[in-house]
């Protein structure tokens, strides 16, 4: 029986479907953590997560199967053991598992028994629950295993406990949201902790993968419930954690705490890794953006420039008869600030031809929102050439107050692969804006200083589609907009409900109509980094066709 441990929490990123990638990674880091007699990894490392309906492959099954055999084999080196996530399948069911590899073989493994089926999560799709997990005997230790969502109710740890384990190791997949880290390690953590007194290791995988971005943070409580250690957040790191048994049990020594990112700055960071993985993973040689002169468009060329370097970041302004030269101007400095490539590439020759085209079809019908959309969709056009000929991944740059309400256009400004901007309401676009203009994220590859000029920030926002247009003409103001969306979008909240805190409830049940008929243009839209708890995609998941309304 040991009474010293050394384990080796991995904080790392992954690639769906990469298996061999992903095992050869972790004996990559495996090597790297000398000394320790465990090394631990995130859940489902070895398929990557969330897998979706790539796990109901056999094929998968089988070759996450086969890896898994190696990596157990690796450790008849008489190195460190290791904690391996991966799918297994038992006839026609799969399992979310955790497997202890140690001595060349497998020699436990546990089932996950809470399976969360509600926001970003669909394991009940793809998995059986697995029997509430006895602890696995190990070494003369009785080591627990939950995995994620079993720490975050109390039976799994509580059983746990009753069968004797001595420490909790949890390996999550925990996408970020703003305000989780609090709820981690001060609530859901703490509580089990409290439950059990037993000292628990969190940890969390890090990068983006499609629309979610894992933000790693990763932490150790005592059994008194003091933080031993706190990783940080949106980087890869080992850290070597030193436990020692005595008469209270295990208990982890002091270690390095790091602070994570205040807000807005976390998520700032979570559309720059966001972005950086997906142009990555997916191996687009960098992005192409249209540059209007507007903040929308100015923060998204900056979180573009701190993912991947302003020499992968194409900048282009389109302008139209509407055009300001204030809107030239801006669009002009922004991208000496960012350090990028700026073209331009009038429209108008386009519309003309447009209007030239359609004016037998539209004769004695008076100009309307057809024309306004017709140059938005000619600006779509260009950039999608653009991004065919040079291979660069176009970036929209719509945010989440237009989106809720339908202030787009299909095959328009909604045009492009991936939008950072997707869950960030428009206020929440302002604090960002001059939160970069003040500060540098850590990640970033862009330089110091301000990224646009603050008259980017303060002029009145406009699609400048007609002369004389603000945003204001067709929107409330967007700081009585922005509360009365998080009332229906994020809250759930009836008209009545939202009307209560003081706003008009006509415009609250005019806001609720646009948002519904707008779901058509959102099942359309790309993917785009989420950062709330109800994101457009997979949090809310409302039918197109819908006559339901609480006004």
């Amino acid at each position: 029986m040991t009474d010293r441990l050394r384990i080796a929490l991995v904080q790392i990123s992954q690639r769906v479907g990469d298996i061999a990638g992903n095992a050869d990674t972790m004996l990559a880091w495996r090597s790297k953590a000398e000394g320790a007699d465990l090394v631990v990894f995130p859940e489902l490392q070895l398929i990557g997560y969330p897998p979706e309906d790539l796990i109901l492959k056999p094929a998968l099954h089988a070759r996450a199967e086969e890896h898994l055999q190696r990596l157990a084999e690796a450790t008849a080196d008489g190195g460190p053991a290791m904690i391996v996530g991966t799918v297994r399948a038992e006839g026609d069911r799969l399992y979310n598992t955790l497997n202890l590899l140690d001595g060349g073989r497998i020699v436990g493994s546990t089932r996950k028994h809470e399976l969360p089926n509600y926001g970003t999560f669909d394991e009940k799709r793809w998995f059986t629950p697995g029997p509430l997990p006895q602890p696995i005997d190990w070494r003369g230790i009785r080591l627990g295993l939950p995995i994620c969502e079993d720490i975050w109710f109390p039976p799994v740890c509580a059983h746990l406990k009753e069968q004797g384990a001595e420490l909790l190791i949890a390996p999550h997949g925990s996408p970020y949201e703003i305000d989780k880290d609090d709820l981690r390690t001060g609530q859901i953590a703490a509580d089990r902790v409290a439950e059990t007194s037993l000292p628990l290791a969190f940890l969390n995988r890090v990068g983006g993968q499609d629309e979610i971005v894992f933000d790693g943070a990763s932490f150790v409580l005592n059994g008194d419930g003091t933080l031993a250690h706190q990783l940080p957040d949106w980087e890869e790191v080992l850290v070597m954690t030193e436990w020692e048994r005595g008469p209270g049990g295990w208990r982890c020594a002091p270690g390095e705490i790091h602070a994570l990112d205040p807000h807005p700055a976390d998520t700032y960071h979570a559309m720059l890794v966001g972005l950086r993985d997906y142009v990555n993973a997916n191996r687009f040689p960098g992005v192409l953006l249209g540059l209007s002169g507007g903040i929308d468009s100015a923060l998204s060329a900056a979180v573009a420039v701190d993912a991947l370097g302003p020499d992968r970041v194409w900048c282009v302004m389109l302008p139209s008869r509407f055009t300001s030269q204030e809107s030239l101007d801006d669009a002009a400095e922004c991208a000496r600030m960012l350090g990028v490539r700026l073209d331009s590439v009038p429209i108008e020759p386009a519309v003309a031809a447009f209007d030239a085209m359609l004016a037998p079809s539209f004769a004695g019908r008076p100009a309307d929102l057809t024309e306004e959309n017709i140059q938005a969709r000619a600006r779509g056009v260009t950039l999608m050439a653009l991004s065919n000929k040079f291979g660069h991944m176009l970036l929209t740059t719509g945010n989440k107050s237009e989106m809720s309400v339908g202030y787009a256009t299909l095959y328009g400004d909604m045009a492009g692969g991936y939008s950072v901007l997707k869950d960030a309401y428009k206020t929440t676009v302002f604090e960002l804006c001059r939160w970069r203009n003040a500060n540098r994220p850590a990640l970033g590859l862009g330089g110091d200083g301000p990224v646009m000029p603050e008259r980017v920030i303060d002029k009145p926002p406009s699609a400048e589609l007609r002369a004389d247009q603000k945003d204001s003409d067709s929107l409330p103001p967007y700081d009585v907009l922005d509360p009365i969306l998080h009332g229906l979008v994020e809250e759930e909240l009836s008209v009545d409900a939202v009307a209560a805190r003081g706003f008009d409830r006509d415009t609250v049940a005019r806001i609720e109509r646009l948002l519904y008929v707008a779901e058509y243009k959102r099942r359309q839209a790309p993917p785009g980094v989420k950062l709330g708890k109800r994101n457009f995609g997979r949090d809310r998941r409302y039918p197109i066709t819908n006559a339901f309304r609480t006004a």
